[in-house]
């Protein structure tokens, strides 16, 4: 039977003498000594004599003022003890021995002179053994012995008699003997009654202090660790000096240092790099080299010597070389060309003008899906110019120090990025790209786009300050040129020193000149293969880039093509091992030979049996097969893209359910679309009383993708006015632009892009709002002459091109649509000549 039911059962008096300890918690199951003054004597006395040897301890509050009442000055928990032993303790001083019983609520004094009495009311422990319990003290006692073996002065003893203790209050109110404890946690757990929340405090307390105790045993072996290691060093170093001095050969290190002396006066340094160069080396030179802070001044000398302070690579800007290596490098992008041309020749012109002062060109760029040549660009740029191309990814980086280094103070410290890769260019000048800087991070240790900042400023970055050089280093002679998916993400700052050059995507004959002129070539190369030992028709690109690939850039093509060719390898390879085994006759080994040299002809069976089952269709002819279904236009940080738009109508109570992961936007477009169509209903033909007695559910398939803005709202009011009036949509129309209440077509954007995204999928009429005219002069010609443009003004326009007479099918002729069309303004882009 435990201690506390021992209490229970004895007559205990509700009034005991009551000792008020100062900076001191008793806690239940614990014994200490308190010291034996006159203040309470009288009180020890007592409970020895009148109250069975008990008395009340109760902690005084810290900071309290001694003339108010004592009930004021003291904590509301204390605890019933015994007194084991009283007079000269062991250490020779006057004191007490008490054992903690019980807690204990004082309620009221009832005497003050000889001693202070309280009244009291006992709160033992009170619990039921539950799992959650059990569980709860295995991770205590867990925790509890594996802090305390990692103090090497905790006797075996006590780790068993912790390990032994089966009582949860006694288990928590045990751990009150450590000295991590302060006073206010000691009695924060003596005023605990509830026994669970008491372990789980002692819990979380241990993991703090076992977490803690980790991390000093790891950092004095990593300390103990690193002095045995300089001292072995240091003893192999003056062992070495001792031989070379010997030998005659104790002037290396002296040598070194006239090197690298050698090295910072051909590095042409600026005079602040050049002061501050000769004062490291001066404090070089006195520093012993076994000091593990000679090699980190070494280390910062040799950056100083190696990095290109005036070492330019490019020559005079020639227009006409870099027209040519644009054509030879990239098919298409005319008006991405013409702005890098006039950008050269502006460089061009100040350079033979001999003006002075900052380059205030603006940065370029470079915004686009994934695959249309940005980084490839940027690599012509530089080979236009004569300069060296360094490519410095910025994904994912958080950390401003990534790119302007680390200060010397720190273990392992270098410069930033910029400054790695200039070294690694070895000129003053080259082109730097700055790849996704779309995707750059931000957390507690800075925002690396503020520190781009200084970098594309022309007024400010031929005094860059690299923190671990901590000199001025002029990057006014690199032309710095930035890739990005999207710039909504770029802060407005870094934006307003950029200029947009936008790159939407390419159409299928682009990507198939772009196939025979770049990526055949290539991957010809990449599997091993000889130009002529494989023959690629047109047919069999356009087969590839329809049915196996939907990007706006080349990039999945390219894989693609790869693919192919690995196929064509293989067989070659066969065929070649099988030519090898000697022939029946001279018949077969003729064969052979003339298998063996002719061609792989890659035809669209080719592709099929090598590439498998085709991964796209033409969505848009498959799904438009019943009312309440219209194509839409959407714009993707990869490019434009279709989206289906689903309407149905079932008889019941009124109710509008929208369903695809939609946006607020989209939702609200969705219920302008609703209110619009029932305004309309005489007009349509629709009941009047059709909307309160059917629920519309309105459904955009791709549930996982989130889904907004306002350029779907022509689609959904016409999937809505095809599902109620049973009217199909044409399957080779497609359509894009913001609705209101009153049924305008207002404008959007992404026109570029959504039509070139139409284009892949196989649409062939585009619906628009009129005030986008103005956007279809930056199509390619083709995509013009393949696609039909309709500007319109109101929906009413949208629904009379869109939807088909009752019972029609929608696969109508396009000739037909066309004669009909011709009635209503639509733009052709045959007759578009802009």
């Amino acid at each position: 039977m435990d201690e506390t039911n021992r209490i229970e059962e004895q007559t205990t008096p509700q009034t005991l003498p009551l000792i008020a300890l100062d900076g001191a918690v008793v806690l239940p199951y614990i014994v200490v000594s308190l010291p034996l003054n006159e203040e309470v004597a009288a009180a020890v006395e007592a409970g020895l004599q009148e109250y069975n040897s008990r008395v009340l301890l109760v902690a005084r509050r810290e900071d309290t003022d001694r003339s108010q009442p004592l009930a004021e000055q003291l904590h509301r928990v204390g605890v019933v003890a015994r007194i084991e032993q009283a007079g000269i303790l062991p250490n020779g001083a006057s004191g007490i021995v008490v054992r903690g019983l019980v807690r204990a609520e004082p309620v009221e004094q009832t005497q003050s002179e000889p001693y202070p009495c309280f009244r009291y009311i006992e709160r033992p422990d009170a619990f039921t053994r539950t799992p959650e319990l059990e569980s709860l003290m295995t991770e205590v006692h867990a925790v509890i012995d594996a802090t305390l073996g990692l103090r090497s002065n905790i006797p075996q003893e006590i780790r068993n008699f912790v390990r032994s203790i089966d009582d949860p209050g006694h288990l928590a109110d045990n751990t009150g003997y450590a000295q991590e404890y302060t006073f206010e946690e000691r009695q924060k757990l003596l005023e605990m009654f509830d026994v669970i929340e008491r372990l789980a405090f002692v819990r979380d307390f241990y993991r703090k202090q076992l977490a803690l105790l980790e991390v000093q045993s790891r950092l004095r072996q990593e300390v103990q660790e690193g002095t045995a290691k300089h001292q072995r060093e240091f003893y192999l170093r003056q062992q070495m000096q001792a031989i070379r001095k010997e030998l005659g050969e104790d002037d290396t290190e002296s040598n070194g240092l006239a090197d690298l002396r050698e090295k910072l006066e051909a590095a042409h340094l600026p005079e602040v790099a050049r002061k501050e160069a000769d004062r490291e080396l001066a404090r070089l030179e006195r520093i012993n080299a076994a000091s593990p802070e000679y090699q980190m001044v070494r280390t910062y000398l040799e950056w100083l010597a190696e990095l290109p302070w005036n070492n330019p690579a490019g020559g005079a800007i020639d227009i006409g070389y870099a027209r040519q290596v644009l054509d030879e490098d990239h098919y298409g992008l005319k008006t991405i060309k013409e702005r890098i041309l006039e950008y050269l020749a502006v460089k061009q012109r100040r350079a033979m003008l001999n003006e002075s002062g900052p380059d205030r060109e603006p940065i370029l760029a470079f915004v686009g899906p994934p695959g249309v040549g940005k980084t490839s660009l940027g690599q012509s740029i530089a080979r236009a110019l004569g300069r060296t191309f360094v490519r410095m990814s910025l994904g994912g980086v958080r950390d401003e120090a990534e790119l302007r280094g680390f200060r010397r103070t720190y273990i392992g410290s270098a410069p930033g990025r910029i400054i790695q890769e200039l070294r690694r260019a070895g000129s003053s000048d080259p082109v730097v790209l700055l790849d996704e800087v779309d995707k750059l991070g931000m957390d507690y240790r800075g925002d690396p786009a503020s520190a781009l900042l200084e970098v594309l400023d022309p007024e400010q970055n031929n005094t860059f300050t690299d923190h671990y050089l901590n000199v001025p280093f002029d990057l006014s002679k690199v032309l710095f040129i930035a890739t990005a998916n999207t710039f909504d993400s770029v802060p407005p700052a870094l934006r307003d020193r950029m200029e947009v050059i936008e790159l939407s995507g390419y159409t299928e004959d682009e990507k198939v000149r772009i196939a025979q002129q770049h990526l055949l070539r290539r991957q010809i190369k990449a599997n091993g293969l000889q130009s002529d030992e494989v023959e690629v028709p047109e047919e069999a690109l356009h087969a590839i880039i329809n049915d196996y690939t939907r990007e706006a850039g080349v990039r999945n093509l390219e894989r693609q093509i790869g693919a192919v060719l690995r196929k064509v390898t293989r067989q070659i390879t066969e065929q070649a091992s099988a030519v090898e085994v000697e022939p029946e006759t001279a018949s077969d080994a003729a064969a052979g030979r003339e298998t063996a040299h002719s061609p792989v002809v890659v035809d669209t069976a080719f592709v099929r049996k090598a590439l498998g089952r085709p991964s796209f269709y033409n969505e848009a002819r498959e799904r438009i097969d019943q009312s309440g279904v219209a194509t839409g236009l959407v714009w993707t940080p990869v490019g434009g893209d279709i989206i289906f738009v689903e309407a149905s109508v079932v008889e019941g109570a009124k109710e509008l359910k929208l369903t695809g992961k939609l946006g607020d936007v989209m939702r609200e477009s969705a219920e302008a679309a609703l209110t619009y169509i029932r305004s309309r209903s005489k007009a349509l033909n629709i009941d009047p009383a059709f909307f309160d007695t059917h629920a519309i559910h309105i459904h955009v398939p791709g549930g996982a993708t989130p889904k907004d803005g306002p350029s779907a709202g022509i689609t959904i009011a016409t999937a809505l006015a095809s599902a109620a009036t049973e009217r199909l949509v044409r399957d080779d129309v497609a359509m894009t632009g913001e609705i209101t209440l009153r049924g305008r077509v207002l404008p959007i954007g992404g026109i570029k892009e959504k039509a070139l995204g139409a284009h892949r999928a196989g649409i062939r009429t585009i619906i628009l709002p009129r005030r986008n005219e103005a956007d279809l002069d930056d199509l390619p010609r083709e995509v013009l002459e393949d696609l039909n443009f309709v500007p319109v003004d109101t929906l009413d326009d949208v629904l009379e091109t869109a939807l088909l007479p009752v019972g029609a099918h929608p696969r109508a002729t396009l000739n037909s649509f066309i004669d009909m069309a011709h009635e209503r303004d639509i733009i052709q882009g045959k007759s578009n000549e802009s």
